[in-house]
């Protein structure tokens, strides 16, 4: 009887994630300081090819833009966080100009409004506001929006004050101040919130916005993931953000992050 050798099991390349950009991610800040290369490294194997690392204070931008110069798929966004306007000075918007020229970042931010955080000075954050927008708008660059409790008073700012559009992030607003935003030229941004089952308006919100208008982030290491709840988010993670998009909407993943992704590198021209 002949005997034949059972056929050799080949074993087949796993299928790569989808491309995805990490439109927001503090990878910059202090709480990646540890292990910055390895959270950059898992990131990359879960499929971000991108991230955009929005700064928060003057005293930031020569370490993220050297960040950014290290590494190839990252790109900065420069600007004056309003959470921190009471820190910010006339001169870091000369200095924000020079930068501009020097660096030649992808965005300005991020900036905004923030009518939350009590004490906040709401006149200091304005101008500051008006500021940044005209310079964005002499560099012709996007801008990203911090926007809480005050998302009628950005549109109206932005209609007084045009910009070539942006992203709208963490964006926590009706359906109609999507439609308003979109209408400037405007794209808005969805991140580890969206995982959590008890964020119904947010996921019904999600379902409503035109897949022309929508973008991923983290806002690592803030706004984590429900599976990481209560621990630093991390741009790692960005796949479960666009799994819990495909869930809501009842799409595909992979067309949703090809969309997605075109959507940024449009915006952003990366």
């Amino acid at each position: 009887m002949e005997h034949t050798s059972p056929p050799s099991r080949l074993s087949l390349p796993m299928p790569r994630p989808p491309e995805l950009i990490d439109t927001h991610c503090h990878l910059d800040v202090a709480d990646f300081a540890a292990d910055r290369d390895a959270v950059l490294a898992r990131a990359r194997t879960a499929g971000v090819v991108a991230q955009v690392i929005p700064a928060i204070a003057a005293d930031g931008w020569h370490d993220l833009c050297q960040l950014c110069q290290r590494e190839p798929d990252l790109y900065p966004a420069l600007g004056l966080h309003p959470v921190y306007v009471a820190d910010h000075r006339g001169a870091d918007l000369v200095e924000l100009e020079r930068m501009i020229a020097e660096r030649a970042p992808v965005a300005i931010g991020e900036i905004g409004l923030d009518f939350f955080v009590p004490g906040l000075d709401r006149e200091r954050q304005q101008a500051l506001f008006e500021a940044q927008l005209a310079i964005a708008r002499s560099a012709d660059l996007p801008v990203l929006l911090h926007v809480r409790r005050a998302h009628d008073q950005v549109l109206a700012t932005l209609r007084r004050h045009p910009v070539r559009g942006g992203i709208v992030h963490a964006f926590n607003g009706s359906v109609q101040q999507a439609e308003r935003y979109r209408e400037l030229g405007f794209l808005v941004g969805f991140g580890g919130m969206l995982t959590f089952a008890r964020s119904t308006r947010l996921r019904r919100l999600a379902t409503a916005v035109p897949i022309e208008a929508i973008v991923l982030e983290t806002d690592a290491p803030d706004l984590t993931v429900a599976s990481h709840q209560g621990e630093r988010n991390s741009p790692e993670y960005l796949p479960e953000v666009l799994a819990a998009l495909a869930e809501v909407r009842g799409e595909d993943p992979a067309w949703l992050a090809a969309r997605t992704t075109a959507n940024a590198r449009a915006l952003l021209r990366l």
